[in-house]
């Protein structure tokens, strides 16, 4: 019996360590199927959690939110390595990030963006442009020249020959053909003024927040590569399965289809290489 004993028991410790790791190789390929994402107020986090997280639960993902009231702390966060994805940025933001934190956060698929447009205040069409309407812009300098940008495509106003559209400013305007009244404000502010403007041009994220009427919008940018949105990840991530398992979502015939549906007034530009 004594002997049985010597045979059987290391024999039951070693089955016992086998299915220890086994469990542990279990644990760890469970935590792999998680994926952490930053998520920030405005349409692109909820385009993601209505139609993108389906899309990865139905893959054996789960996905977990963690809300940021800002992008850089979502940016900080991904960068550290305690989320793993945000969805609220264009790649110019992200490389600005990256050369002023000295972080290594890449994009790994353009996704659909709300451009900025040129609203309707108090007149109704773009014919109605008069000397001394008021218009308002976005006064920080990334949307102000989208906004400069705009104008111009609205003909509006002339730049100057040689402007860089990215860094466009009120002195790059070499004509204002009707003679209108640039008021530059916070982005946020823009929507509750339209009472006391004539036209407004409005940064899509912002629009989308304050519930304006997609009906009023006049014009939209042309969008330009690095404005488009992108989902960003850290670099070391980019080839992960996960990650290209969201790469796949936003690809998919099922978020096409979700898109058919839900931009028939032509909300959200589509990326080429979504469509």
């Amino acid at each position: 019996m004594k002997s049985l004993l010597k045979l059987v028991l290391p024999l039951f410790f070693i089955t016992g360590l086998v299915a220890c790791d086994k469990n542990d190789n279990s644990g760890n390929a469970q935590r792999q199927q998680v994926i952490n994402v930053g998520t920030s107020p405005g349409p692109y986090s909820e385009l993601f959690l209505t139609a993108i997280k389906p899309i990865l639960v139905q893959d054996g993902y789960k996905v977990e939110v963690f809300d940021f009231s800002n992008l850089r702390l979502a940016d900080i966060a991904l960068n550290d390595g305690d989320i793993d994805l945000n969805v609220d940025q264009h790649s110019a933001y992200y490389q600005d990030f990256n050369q002023s934190a000295g972080a290594d956060l890449v994009a790994i698929t353009q996704i659909p963006t709300v451009p900025a447009g040129l609203y309707a205040a108090n007149k109704t069409s773009l014919a109605q442009i008069a000397k001394g309407d008021k218009v308002a812009i976005p006064q920080d300098p990334s949307n102000a020249a989208r906004a400069y940008a705009l104008l111009q495509k609205a003909g509006w106003i002339t730049l100057k020959p040689g402007t860089v559209l990215t860094k466009a400013s009120a002195s790059d305007i070499s004509e204002n053909k009707y003679g209108i009244n640039i008021i530059e404000l916070d982005s946020a502010t823009i929507p509750r003024s339209l009472a006391d403007l004539d036209y407004a041009i409005i940064p899509g994220s912002v629009a989308y927040a304050a519930n304006v009427d997609i009906s009023k919008v006049l014009l939209q940018e042309d969008l330009l590569d690095h404005l488009i949105l992108v989902a960003t990840v850290k670099a070391s991530n980019k080839d992960k399965p996960w990650a290209q398992a969201v790469v796949a979502a936003y690809h998919s015939d099922a978020f096409k289809a979700y898109l058919d549906q839900h931009n028939q007034n032509h909300y959200w530009f589509i990326p080429e290489q979504l469509k």
